[in-house]
């Protein structure tokens, strides 16, 4: 069946010391010539080799694909199909994606893109040194690799661009189209949710004549965008036009959040992340993030609209920091069957969602209750099928309303139970999950004693230990957990036995690798932190800890924290405990 993928546009150059372990080229393989997959490929790396080996057994992986699996790439494949003509003059490159157009069509997209080019001064080319933490040796960190991108400058002294393109920096430059000088920048806020990034530069000379872009409305169907950038191909700016051709609820593959987003048919490749994308008018409607890579679909990109960044924007002046975008804390069923809407007491003319279940850690799992159907957000009627009018002739998911409040506002719910109508006053929190997306550019988190390395789970920790095909490598439990489960409170954490570094203390429990810790001593494991404070504190003849499926260790107390130290020696791990653990 056809393989659909999305990409991001993080175009990288080379690894900082040419070394082809997986903690530099390798780790970032998905890159594939700087299109980083949504699961990129993430061999984990001891004293510099790869080991290739993945642990543990999840779900058994299909023999096909289907069709439709989603692959999205954050800014598109640098292999492209189909008839394209380009025009080059001067440093401007001018691609019309699709099929040729004609008459009027041609026309729109080729004053699009000149109406374009007087902003273009204020696109710039972002450098990246990335240096990503290492999940399955948390006390290290993988080799550094550098990448480029693109990026724009807006007022007060800033500059958008991915989230993606910037992530685990260690050095940040900027470089203006025209200029052959690299200015210093300094990252202000990364909004990992909604993929964008704002950055700075100190030096006063990168700021002269060049004037900020100004943002336009968000566009309609078929209206015409240019998308600017620094795709592969060269270091000169490049100019794609095309429409746009659909608006909805799109999946951010940064972190697997869904916000608004648009769909055009103009060319995103490797490297335009970052990248302005501009309407007829010369405004920026928009940030190039992500495309379709698919054997039966042609120059499908994906940008992040103005409403998504004017939220990011003023988040960061209103707090002074990037808060997240709020949910309602739900999961919610659909009430299209008849049946269904007569067993919950719904009138003819009700609609609404059903909640299946509401997050332990919500603000308003006191208030709303399983069961209930929720009839309006704000005012708003919700259909039955969870969508609310957007635009005229368009309807979009209702959790469009709720991504426009922030982090802490109230908002106002009608909801029916048991054939009555009541209406609350809510507050919106930002998502608490079992197992996070993301760990918010902080190194993880670990603990060591007898020889047992403790670790926190997230995502990018699955990814590292199973690669990107980690929703079928890791074990069943853990997928279970990152699927269904819920916080019940906000600081509780899933933990693991990541891995046994073996000594003579721990013979017989070698083969552990990923598998949940259940208590201490009989007491239940909340998170990291509590399990390395109870043991550190232990006083008792023994160590106890009881894992998943009925497995226990022990050790006695006096020996396996002697042996520690030891331990820590001979694997060159400067401490016991993750600094965040000492705090």
């Amino acid at each position: 069946m056809a393989d659909l993928k999305r990409k991001r546009g993080r175009k990288p150059k080379t690894v900082v010391d040419n070394s082809a372990d997986a903690a530099g080229i390798s780790s970032k393989e998905a890159l594939d010539d700087g299109v980083l997959s949504v699961t990129p490929v993430e061999t984990a790396t001891t004293n510099g080799d790869p080991q290739t080996h993945r642990r543990g057994r999840g779900r058994p992986k299909k023999g096909g694909k289907h069709e439709e699996e989603v692959d999205w790439d954050i800014a598109a494949s640098p292999e492209r199909r189909g008839h394209r003509f380009a025009d080059h003059n001067g440093d401007i490159t001018t691609v019309l994606s699709g099929d040729l157009r004609h008459g009027a069509e041609l026309a729109a997209v080729a004053a699009a893109a000149a109406k374009a080019a007087p902003s273009m001064d204020a696109v710039v080319k972002v450098f990246c040194v990335h240096t990503e933490p290492n999940f399955s040796l948390p006390w290290q960190r993988k080799r550094q690799y550098s990448s480029s991108s693109s990026g724009f400058i807006i007022g007060g002294r800033r500059v958008l661009t991915n989230a993606h393109s910037v992530e685990h920096h260690t050095q940040v430059k900027l470089k203006k189209r025209g200029s052959d000088t690299k200015y210093l920048a300094t990252v202000l806020s990364i909004g990992t949710e909604c993929d964008i990034a704002m950055l700075t530069v100190n030096d006063d000379e990168f700021w002269e004549g060049v004037s900020p872009l100004e943002f336009g409305d968000l566009p309609a169907l078929q209206d015409a965008v240019t998308v600017v950038g620094y795709p592969i191909g060269g270091d000169t700016i490049s100019v794609t036009s095309g429409v746009v051709s659909r608006i909805e609820i799109l999946s951010y593959v940064h972190v697997s959040t869904e916000l608004l987003g648009l769909q055009i048919d103009a060319a995103i490749n490797s490297g335009n992340s970052g990248g302005p994308a501009f309407n007829d008018k010369g405004k920026c409607v928009g940030i190039a993030f992500q495309s379709l890579k698919h054997e039966d679909a042609e120059n499908i990109g994906y940008v992040i609209p103005t409403p998504v960044i004017m939220h990011f924007i003023q988040d960061y002046e209103k707090n002074g920091a990037y808060t997240g975008f709020p949910i309602i804390g739900i999961e919610w069923q659909k009430m299209e069957n008849p049946d269904l809407r007569l067993s919950v007491g719904m009138a003819h003319n009700q609609k609404g969602v059903r909640i299946r279940r509401v997050e332990p850690t919500a603000p308003e799992s006191n208030v709303l209750k399983p069961s209930d159907v929720i009839l309006s957000f704000d005012g708003v009627d919700i259909a039955n099928d969870g969508t609310v009018p957007f635009r005229h002739g368009e309807r979009i998911g209702f959790s469009y309303l709720v991504s426009q409040k922030y982090t802490g506002d109230d908002a106002q719910v009608k909801v029916l139970r048991k054939s009555k109508i009541l209406e609350f006053k809510i507050k919106l929190n930002a998502h608490k999950r079992l197992i996070p997306a993301h760990i918010k550019g902080k190194p993880p988190s670990y603990y060591i004693v007898g020889g047992f390395v403790f670790s926190a789970v997230s995502v990018p920790y699955l990814r590292s230990e199973y690669g990107k095909d980690y929703e079928f490598d890791a074990p069943v439990k853990l997928l279970d957990k990152l699927l269904h489960a819920m916080a019940q409170s906000i600081d509780e954490q899933l933990v693991v036995v990541s891995q046994v570094l073996v000594a003579d203390i721990n013979i017989g429990y070698e083969e552990l690798v990923n598998t949940q810790v259940i208590a201490f001593n009989g007491k239940p494991v909340k998170n990291l932190k509590s399990l390395a404070n109870m043991v550190e504190a232990c006083k008792e003849e023994y160590l106890k800890f009881d894992l998943d499926y009925n497995q226990i260790v022990v050790l006695q107390t006096k020996n396996a924290k002697a042996a520690t130290s030891d331990i820590l020696a001979m694997h060159c791990i400067p401490s016991a405990m993750s600094d965040d653990l000492k705090t």
